[in-house]
């Protein structure tokens, strides 16, 4: 095939100028509607109004423009088979080779706040879509172009071929029009629905596009298969996927898996705060007043669990905080919004170490919004559920025993509670302050929790608070906390035991704080 005729029709007109200004140069002839032809024609490239080759006006202010025979049959005709050929000629078309077309942004018109169901129904693009579509289903003797970053790629093709592009990049452009088109209608459908992958009521058909970014080396284990994909939905909050790598080896699955967590964890502070991780589980999280002091109290918790620990810090890395991460055996990879450029100097002298940007100034500086939280099961089941983003209720809180917690220690209970819920339960954390220094996860009672929080933190243990992300249903694992020294200890209540577990509590002169909300991790 040879390209002769372009139809251009976009509304992101990124790069379109330089694009026609090609193809124009190649010879090729350029059709256009509306605003795109008044852009090109004003850049003095020449172009034929889409009413030229209907014979008809856009009407209903540009809703209709291209929805016309003399356009569809020059885009679906089969210029090999002879009846196609004889009826261009005698209803007069002219063949259209290439279309090139991007649609309305609906998706970003209704993400904007406050818009009105009206603007967002205007939004809805009926002749791109359809003319995407017509070219794609005929690909094997058109070339259809969707997205600006297409442009170079299909320019390059051309020039090298003759006017021509191989037939497997025309298959490709095709797959990736019908992608564009599918994912459109999935938008549409989600909003006029209610249904959204984020806020509103969970939707009663869930569908989910995600991009591939790259393929890993192996999964949990290396006979296992991994991918990382990051979902076409923009969002304006931190993530492992989009965080920047600045040093270090490729990232592997359970890399992402604990910086992610470690990620989630930081978040929770407006605070300098750190958050050691091993195996998606915490071995110390602190915060303080700078983020070395944070990260020097974090690893203190668990130092020698902290062996080939992932770290994260919601702080800019200065000089004194990367000099201790510096010195701290094996850490596999670091995550922070960014780092000082002598502290990055020095963090990359090792060169297996993975360093990460997440690219925010402030991982705390941004509003948390409902989030869905997914996981896959054998048999192609999935659970879906809202994000754990719920902070800690004030006026719900209820001091149950006969004596209340002194400023300190309700300081520290507050901070055990926002750590507890990024721990495997059954979780026990103890808290000095505001670090931990002693955390049981993942055991199957909570009794053995609070034994290995306890083990965990040895002489430390003495003066310190406990956060507990389930009730206590019965009261020996009060007895143990007070045997260990623990003066306070916040927790969800609820129990059929909440009696026994308070009385408890008010023998050995423990203050007790429920909060009425759970924290399970599964």
């Amino acid at each position: 095939m040879t390209v002769r005729r372009a139809l251009i029709s976009v509304s992101d007109k990124t790069g379109v100028v330089e694009f026609a200004r090609t193809l124009s140069g190649l010879g090729v002839e350029i059709v256009s509607t509306g605003g795109t032809s008044r852009l090109l024609r004003s850049e003095d490239i020449p172009c034929r109004g889409v009413s030229d080759l209907t014979g008809a006006p856009e009407i209903l202010d540009g809703r209709v423009k291209t929805l016309h025979p003399r356009i569809h049959g020059a885009i679906l005709s089969l210029p090999q088979k002879e009846s196609h050929v004889a009826t261009l000629e005698r209803e007069g078309i002219e063949p259209i080779d290439m279309v090139v077309v991007n649609l309305y942004p609906f998706e970003k018109v209704t993400a904007e706040p406050g818009t009105k169901i009206e603007e967002a129904l205007e939004q809805i693009d009926i002749g791109g879509v359809t003319l995407l579509r017509a070219a794609a289903k005929n690909f094997a003797n058109k070339i259809v172009v969707c997205s600006p970053r297409q442009y170079e790629r299909v320019a390059r093709a051309l020039e090298e071929n003759g006017l021509d592009v191989p037939h497997e990049l025309r298959k490709e452009l095709a797959v990736a029009a019908f992608f564009v088109t599918r994912n459109y209608d999935r938008a549409i459908h989600g909003y006029l629905a209610g249904d959204s992958e984020t806020g509103g009521d969970l939707p009663s058909c869930l569908s989910l596009e995600y991009e591939k970014v790259h393929e890993l080396r192996y999964g949990e284990n290396p006979h296992q298969r991994a991918a990382v994909y990051h979902t076409f939905r923009q969002s304006p909050e931190p993530s492992v996927v989009t965080a920047e790598q600045l040093s270090g080896k490729e990232l592997s699955y359970n890399n992402l898996m604990d910086l992610d967590a470690a990620l989630s964890i930081v978040r929770e502070f407006p605070e300098p705060a750190a958050a050691v991780m091993k195996h998606v589980t915490p071995c110390g999280v602190a915060s303080a007043p700078t983020p070395a002091k944070a990260y020097e109290k974090a690893l203190a918790c668990d130092p020698m669990s902290a062996f080939g620990s992932i770290i994260a810090v919601n702080r800019t890395i200065d000089m004194e905080t990367a000099r201790l991460i510096h010195e701290t055996r094996f850490v596999e990879a670091v995550i922070a919004p960014d780092y000082y450029r002598n502290a990055l100097d020095l963090m990359k002298t090792k060169k297996n170490r993975r360093i990460l940007r997440a690219d925010f100034p402030d991982l705390t500086d941004y509003h948390l919004r409902p989030e869905r939280q997914m996981r896959s099961l054998l048999g192609g089941g999935l659970l879906v559920q809202d994000v754990d983003i719920e902070y800690l209720d004030e006026a719900g809180l209820k001091v149950v025993t006969d004596r209340e917690p002194t400023a300190e220690e309700m300081k520290s209970l507050r901070f055990a509670w926002r750590v507890v819920k990024h721990v495997r339960s059954n979780a026990i954390v103890l808290v000095q302050g505001t670090e931990t220094v002693g955390i049981g996860a993942g055991q199957m009672s909570r009794v053995d929790s609070s034994v290995l929080a306890v083990w965990k933190a040895g002489d430390r243990t003495k003066g310190t608070v406990l956060g507990s992300d389930a009730f206590f249903p019965m009261r020996d694992a009060v007895d143990a906390a007070a045997d260990a020294g623990i003066t306070a200890m916040i927790q969800p209540g609820g129990s059929k035991g909440d009696e026994d577990v308070i009385k408890a509590a008010n023998e050995r002169g423990i203050a007790m704080v429920f909060t009425g909300m759970r924290h399970f991790k599964h």
